[in-house]
């Protein structure tokens, strides 16, 4: 049996996950299909943040994970808020 605390935690990042992809899918969407304008400036203007390249060489396997990048604007906090207040009145 999974405990409260746990449950939370995985709840935290499943919303979280789903908000980022919730979020860039309205930033796509805004991208495409709204006039060049200071909102749509606003609303995709985001800031980045990037790890990497991690590397693991082995003597039998070499792995390269990376670069992992993240990108935030206004869209994928509204994303994960949207997806959180479902998460929360759903589950």
């Amino acid at each position: 049996m999974i405990g409260p605390r746990r449950r939370n935690t995985a709840r935290l990042f499943v919303a979280l996950l789903g908000g980022l992809f919730v979020g860039a899918l309205l930033t796509v969407l805004v991208t495409n299909f709204l006039p060049e304008s200071p909102s749509r400036s606003v609303l995709t203007t985001a800031v980045s943040a990037s790890i990497g390249p991690l590397g693991l060489d082995l003597v039998a396997i070499g792995l390269v994970l990376g670069p992992l990048t993240i990108n935030i604007n206004a869209l994928t906090i509204i994303g994960v808020l949207l997806v959180a207040l479902v998460m929360r009145s759903w589950l």
